[in-house]
């Protein structure tokens, strides 16, 4: 007979990873407990010693936190998951497993403002440094490699531009010049984008955002191999606890259920909405990988399965303008989180990317005019009539 087809990404992320308990509950159940009780003090040294599998204590062993990594790591093709507290504690987790002083990364210059700050303010005290350069410029790249360059790290599509990178061939380059390549999926998720099938390394997480839904719970992963997934980022996780809750990692199981769902009506959402504002007066330029306007459109097709559900777009005046918008809004939620039910809007310039210097914006192309929309699952009428309310 031939092999049987491997199930798809929707049953994946339905089934995977419960395993029912005596009790046989159809849905996964939530483990709160710290500790574990040993059958007698030779298990208990066993288990304590790596000799034999089992739960060990809550920090790093849970059955509900396990249950979400395995079915993450199925999810985007990947051997081993780690779970963590947030989705910046999984970036640093992940830094400080595989980097150590003397070490040099190169970054994409257009991520996540606490991902910079992370990158400059403390892990250059470590004495791992940092090169940023231009996402989708791989000459840049390539030039910014050194010999003590051991990680690629790179957000696609970008926070809050949508700029989209070329994995497969970020991901050549890394691995010629005996590097590694990370992505942070957390616009995409594996519904749309599964960096590890492209060539990368590691894939990194924020929970918080569409994993979870609905703007719930505060979680993150790395995925990736079980040598330096299951191994050393597991390994700072045991020992300096950035850990998941039980709880949360059952809320993040929920969500998971119906990521496919979400992502096509997010992305279907966002590519009607992103339309609609360019033709809209006072809006300069909109930023959707959706858009045949977008400068890297053409990767959506060979790398995502959809543009995703963040719109961003430029309105003529500067911060004040921006600022009109965002404060004649009704329904959107003014609120710097993403990846809700609910629509939300930001000034990236003064919220998510506020700590940077003006000059560290400038370079990321963050300018004060740039608005930033979460599209939500809301009847998109009732969205485009909110920020037509400012848009005058």
């Amino acid at each position: 007979m031939p092999d049987p087809r491997p199930p798809g990404l929707a049953t994946l992320a339905i089934r995977t990873g419960h395993h029912r308990t005596a009790e046989q509950e159809h849905s996964e159940a939530i483990f709160p407990t710290s500790s574990y009780v040993f059958a007698s003090a030779a298990e208990a040294a066993a288990r304590f010693g790596g000799e034999q599998p089992g739960n060990i204590y809550s920090r790093f062993t849970n059955p509900t936190v396990a249950a979400f990594e395995e079915r993450l790591a199925a999810l985007e093709g990947g051997e081993s998951c780690v779970a963590t507290a947030s989705g910046m504690s999984a970036i640093l987790a992940m830094c400080l497993g595989l980097l150590q002083a003397g070490d040099h990364m190169v970054s994409s210059r257009s991520i996540f403002g606490s991902t910079t700050v992370l990158f400059n303010k403390y892990l250059s005290r470590c004495g791992i440094q940092t090169s940023y350069v231009p996402l989708a410029d791989l000459d840049a790249w390539a030039a910014a490699i050194r010999p003590n360059t051991r990680l690629l790290f790179v957000e696609t599509p970008s926070n809050p531009l949508t700029e989209m990178g070329d994995i497969r061939a970020l991901a050549d380059l890394a691995h010629a010049q005996g590097c590694l390549l990370a992505v942070d999926n957390c616009f995409c998720t594996p519904a749309l984008q599964r960096p590890l099938a492209l060539g990368a390394d590691l894939v990194i997480h924020s929970a918080t955002k569409y994993l979870d839904g609905q703007g719930r719970c505060l979680g993150g992963a790395v995925v990736g191999d079980r040598k330096r997934v299951g191994e050393e980022v597991f390994g700072v996780l045991r020992t300096a606890g950035p850990t998941m809750s039980p709880f949360n990692a059952w809320v993040f199981l929920k969500g998971l259920e119906t990521l496919a769902l979400r992502m096509e009506a997010h992305s279907r959402a966002a590519a009607d909405l992103a339309a609609w504002l360019e033709g809209r007066p006072g809006v300069t330029r909109v930023h959707y990988p959706g858009l045949p306007s977008h400068p890297q459109h053409h990767l959506v097709g060979s790398q995502q399965r959809g543009g995703g559900g963040i719109v961003a777009f430029e309105v003529a005046g500067g911060r004040e303008a921006a600022w009109r918008v965002i404060d004649a809004t009704r329904m959107v939620s003014i609120t710097a989180n993403l990846g809700d039910t609910k629509t939300t809007i930001t000034h990236p310039a003064s919220t998510t990317h506020g700590r940077l210097s003006a000059e560290e914006r400038a370079a990321a192309g963050i300018g004060e005019g740039l608005i930033r929309v979460a599209v939500g699952l809301e009847d998109l009428p009732d969205i485009q009539d909110d920020l037509a309310r400012g848009l005058v």
